[in-house]
């Protein structure tokens, strides 16, 4: 199960899982988007809300493998940071994922196998002004990550972060509009100085970048892998 795989990271996870030979399950809040991804990779669309945690009891509870994806972003100062739109991040990006966990680690544990991956962000790891609702969710979802990585190893169940920098899609270049717009500079100034100016390699990840990861957490060399972030930032984190 991939949550918010009807674009960018989450679509590109879904492929890679479905070339790995996964019946993948597509949630997405756009049916659109996650029938399309559904029909392309022979998998099955779930439209769902994920702020609504009573709709989370709609999805399947018999899943081997899930990624936590789904999340989006508000640009603003502290001091005018909407509060109802820091409650939805925390809603979509935290509380969606303990439900999932909630629902699905009892088919995981039951089997004695069971991978989660969950896509942070280098936000998970070091934070950026002007973000603090993206920010505060992506470190809670390090800390819930780690938890069940200790709960779910007696049960061979496995729990991992992917940490990437920025990524070419859809929710990346909206933020390039709104660091624009917070910073007052042009679009191509807020990729090379804002984006790309803690990144020792200077180019945006591919998604397909980030699935390979999460399929490579997913294999049969990587069960030793828990509690773990993996930075893809292109050396972010490592000034």
């Amino acid at each position: 199960m991939v949550t918010g795989a009807g674009s960018g990271i989450g679509r590109a996870c879904a492929v890679a899982l479905a070339a790995a030979g996964a019946l993948v399950h597509v949630v997405d809040l756009d049916g659109e988007s996650a029938a399309a991804a559904a029909e392309a990779i022979g998998g099955r669309a779930h439209v769902v809300d994920l702020a609504r945690g009573e709709l989370i009891d709609e999805l399947p509870a018999e899943v081997d493998i899930l990624v936590n994806n789904a999340g989006f972003q508000h640009v603003a100062p502290l001091t005018e940071f909407p509060p109802d739109r820091f409650e939805l991040i925390q809603k979509v990006m935290v509380q969606a994922p303990f439900l999932l966990l909630r629902r699905t680690l009892p088919h995981m544990y039951a089997h004695g196998w069971g991978r989660i991956v969950n896509i942070s962000s280098v936000h998970g790891l070091r934070a950026s002004a002007f973000k603090a609702g993206y920010v505060t969710a992506k470190h809670a979802l390090e800390g819930l990550s780690k938890v069940a990585a200790l709960e779910g190893a007696p049960h061979g169940v496995t729990s991992n972060c992917v940490n990437p920098g920025y990524v070419r899609t859809p929710l990346v270049e909206a933020q390039i509009e709104a660091q624009a717009a917070a910073h007052g500079i042009d679009a191509d100034q807020v990729v090379s100085d804002v984006m790309l100016g803690r990144s020792a390699i200077k180019r945006m990840i591919r998604p397909e970048e980030v699935a390979a990861v999460t399929v490579w957490l997913c294999g049969p060399h990587t069960g030793y892998i828990t509690g773990a972030s993996i930075p893809v930032d292109g050396g972010w984190t490592a000034a």
